[in-house]
């Protein structure tokens, strides 16, 4: 799974020809969530809410980057 960027020890990852809707992956120690990129909302998974918190801030300023992986890889 293509890591798209580090977030500290977070990492954003999209998987290639992966399921709809649209979505990317932060996966953190033995925690992972899925996040819906159209709306941000949580689709599976859970993280600990200060690292929630922290993805969500930095997909809110990357959703194009997001977006742009996604139709790359799917």
């Amino acid at each position: 799974m293509p890591t798209i960027c580090p977030l500290g020890a977070i990492r954003i990852c999209i998987y290639m020809d992966d399921h709809n809707p649209p979505h990317f992956h932060a996966l953190y120690r033995d925690r992972a969530v899925q996040i819906k990129i159209a709306d941000l909302s949580v689709l599976a998974g859970s993280l600990a809410k200060r690292d929630l918190r922290r993805v969500l801030a930095w997909a809110v300023d990357h959703r194009d980057l997001l977006a742009a992986e996604w139709a790359k890889r799917n």
